[in-house]
């Protein structure tokens, strides 16, 4: 059973740095794609970055530069390091787990439950 845990979100300034954590259990790491995505109040959940083992790292033009996705084999968990952050970073942030990237939520069929990030001053 594929089961994705996310961590780490809270309230920051702009300028300031976050990481955040999904903890993964019952697949393995190597085989499938993880994708980080986020949704703001009235807005659609959208892409933020996606890592897997045969494509280029993806990550949205807007968070390009500030974000960096890695993966923990030894603890089966995937970061999410934010940093230069804007108020517009505002947002539940999910992780997601299926077969390969993309930046279609539709795509992929596994989610976490999401954490709050809160940019402001």
């Amino acid at each position: 059973q594929v089961q994705l845990v996310e961590s780490g979100g809270g309230l920051v300034q702009p300028g300031g740095s976050l990481r955040l954590s999904c903890a993964t259990s019952g697949f393995i790491l190597d085989d499938y794609a993880i994708g980080w995505f986020r949704q703001a109040p009235g807005k659609e959940r959208e892409a933020v970055s996606c890592i897997n083992m045969v494509e280029p790292t993806y990550y949205a033009d807007s968070v390009k530069g500030r974000f960096t996705i890695s993966r923990d084999y030894a603890n089966n968990t995937l970061y999410l390091q934010m940093n230069s952050l804007k108020p517009e970073d505002t947002a539940v942030y999910y992780c997601a787990a299926d077969l390969v990237c993309s930046t279609y939520p539709t795509d992929f069929s596994s989610w976490g439950q999401g954490t709050q990030v809160t940019v402001s001053s």
